[in-house]
């Protein structure tokens, strides 16, 4: 598929939280980025350093919360044959591929769509450690140059720590449809990570936004009035008689430690 409009889904289907679901408020705060991209990447097996190669990668825009509509998606020819494990995974073949263009051919085009967005990757270390390979074959910087990476595995274990955070996992918790993820597919997975993500993140710029609010009302010379008249009560001889045996009690407990007892009775 070419850069131009996605196949997103109609805003009823879109993710819902679970009425009762527990979420973790993140740490820290976070903003509203002008422009995000998620990122997915399918590759000829698990391992970079071992020469593996992309053979799909997928982004979709988010403007602010919303989609775009836009997205860059490609298959690429490893020139290199692909794990039968991985075949198991995304169903993509040597065959299928060998008609599609080399990485190289499409890195300008690439770089101009992420160039400057923040990219959200689930696992981001593994697709990083494969767009730094493709970059540096195609004589390009690391990906970290053109754009900001947040990892969504790693938020997702901040606000689900002890939980299992695979993109079927996250699917599953906030009610995201992925019926249709019967194989790994990069544009399918950016765009049920997009609907994961806005549904995981939804309400965090709110709360960043009280809490501005409410330190600026509690900004110096804004203390919080006191009520003009309180009401004294004052303890009752019976009351009286209690505390001071309590204390006798304490301070013979505590040989002489008692310090309500050296303060004297109160009136």
């Amino acid at each position: 598929m070419a850069l131009g409009e996605g196949p997103f889904r109609p805003p009823r289907q879109r993710a819902r939280g679970r009425a009762g679901q527990p979420r973790r408020r993140l740490d820290r705060p976070l903003t509203v980025a002008a422009r995000r991209i998620v990122l997915d990447t399918e590759t000829t097996g698990l391992e970079s350093s071992l020469g593996h190669r992309v053979i799909e990668i997928a982004c979709v825009e988010l403007s602010g919360r919303r989609p775009t509509g836009r997205h860059f998606h490609r298959y690429l020819n490893p020139d290199r044959e692909i794990d039968i494990g991985a075949i198991q995974v995304h169903g993509l073949t040597n065959d299928f591929l060998a008609d599609k263009p080399r990485f190289g051919d499409i890195a300008e085009e690439f770089i101009e769509f992420v160039e400057g967005a923040e990219l959200l990757i689930h696992n981001a270390a593994f697709d990083v450690g494969f767009l730094d390979a493709e970059l540096a074959l195609a004589g390009k910087p690391g990906i970290r140059s053109f754009a900001r990476v947040t990892d969504t595995l790693a938020l997702a274990r901040e606000m689900h720590p002890g939980k299992r955070n695979s993109l079927n996992a996250l699917c599953e918790r906030y009610q995201v449809d992925n019926s249709g993820r019967s194989l790994h597919g990069a544009l399918l997975d950016a765009q049920l990570l997009a609907d994961v993500f806005l549904a995981m993140t939804r309400g965090q710029d709110a709360l960043d936004i009280s809490l501005v609010a409410a330190a600026r009302e509690r900004a110096p010379g804004t203390a919080p009035a006191r009520p003009a008249h309180l009401a004294v009560v004052r303890a009752s001889a019976e009351e009286l008689a209690a505390h001071a045996a309590m204390c006798e009690r304490i301070d013979e407990e505590s040989k002489g430690r008692c310090l309500w007892k050296r303060a004297g009775t109160p009136a």
